[in-house]
C-alpha cells in the first residue's frame, strides 16, 4: 500500500479512536489567525495555546536530561499508533497540531537531532508523502525534542513560503534528481559555520516534492530565540521560531502576544534569529 494511503488511514483511525487527539484537531477550528505584511511578504500569526509547552520549554542540557523523552516508545501515549518508515522511523500523528494534518516522524531509537546523514531520508519522505511539506528543526533552532531525531510534516498549501519564490532568509534548492539536491545541500551544509557547543550548523529545512521536482528551503540561523522571549513586562513575547515560523506562520501560544505582535515585531524577530543569505 502506498505510504500516503497508509497515512490517510492512520489519520482516520486515530481521530476516531483517540479522544484527546480528536479534541485537539477540532480545536484547530477555534484557533485565531491574523495576516500581516512583513516587508512585502505575507505572514500569518496563529494563536495556538496547544503549542505552549513546545514554544516555552526549557532547552538547557541538564533540564533535558532530567525529563522523559516524549518521542521514545516507552513514553508516548498508549493510544498513539504509528507507521514504520524505512525500518528507521515511525510516522505519528502530532497530537498538538499546527496544520490540519500534522505528522511527527521520529527515529525508532533515541538518537541526536542531527541532519547530515538523514537528509536523504527527508527527500524520500517528501516524494512518498507528496501532499505534505516535510520540515526539520535543528536542536538549537526550534526543535521541541532536541535530543531525539525527528522530522515533522504538514499538509501542503498552509505555509506562505510555498508560493513566494523571493522569500527572505532562505537558500532555495530545486532539482529533478535526488542526487543533485543531495550534492547541493552538502555544499551548503559544509559552508555554514558551526557555532560553539553545537554539533552542526544552526538551520531549519522545509522540503516538498511536486511533479517530478524536489524543492528544499534552507534557513540558516544565528540564534535560537529572540530577545523578546527573555524580556520582562510588556516587551515579553513567548516566541521560539522553527521551520513553520520561518516559512510564514508565526506561532503565538499566548493570546496577549497574538494581540499585540506587529509586522515590525516580526521583521525584528526574523532579523535577530536568521542569517542574511
Amino acid at each position: 500500500m502506498m505510504l500516503k494511503i497508509k497515512v490517510n488511514q492512520l489519520f482516520r483511525e486515530q481521530l476516531a479512536g483517540w479522544e484527546q487527539l480528536g479534541n485537539n484537531y477540532q480545536a484547530l477550528n477555534l484557533v485565531k489567525t491574523k495576516t500581516l505584511n512583513v516587508n512585502g511578504h505575507t505572514y500569518i500569526v496563529q494563536f495556538n495555546p496547544m503549542r505552549f509547552s513546545s514554544s516555552a520549554s526549557v532547552q538547557d542540557c541538564k533540564t533535558i536530561s532530567q525529563r522523559p523523552c516524549f518521542l521514545c516508545n516507552a513514553n508516548r501515549p498508549e493510544e498513539q499508533k504509528g507507521i514504520p518508515f524505512k525500518d528507521k522511523y515511525l510516522i505519528l500523528i502530532n497530537p498538538y497540531p499546527i496544520f490540519s494534518r500534522h505528522l511527527t516522524i521520529p527515529t525508532s531509537e533515541h538518537t541526536p537531532q542531527l541532519i547530515a546523514s538523514r537528509f536523504d531520508d527527508m527527500l524520500d519522505l517528501a516524494q512518498q508523502l507528496d501532499d505534505f511539506v516535510i520540515f526539520y528543526n535543528g536542536p538549537k533552532s526550534g526543535a521541541s525534542a532536541p535530543t531525539h531525531f525527528h522530522f515533522q510534516a504538514g499538509i501542503k498549501g498552509f505555509l506562505p513560503v510555498e508560493n513566494d519564490r523571493d522569500w527572505p532568509y532562505t537558500i532555495r534548492i530545486e532539482a529533478t534528481t535526488k542526487q543533485q539536491l543531495l550534492d547541493r545541500f552538502e555544499q551548503i551544509y559544509h559552508r555554514l559555520p558551526i557555532p560553539p557547543d553545537n554539533d552542526e550548523p544552526m538551520m531549519n529545512l522545509i522540503s516538498w516534492y511536486d511533479e517530478g521536482r524536489w524543492t528544499t528551503l534552507v534557513f540558516p540561523r544565528k540564534k535560537h530565540r529572540p530577545a523578546c522571549f527573555w524580556a520582562e513586562g510588556d516587551a515579553n513575547m513567548i516566541i521560539t521560531p522553527g521551520a513553520v515560523d520561518m516559512g510564514g506562520v508565526l506561532i503565538t501560544p499566548l493570546e496577549k502576544d497574538f494581540e499585540k505582535i506587529t509586522a515590525e515585531d516580526i521583521a525584528n524577530i526574523l532579523q535577530e534569529v536568521a542569517c542574511d543569505v
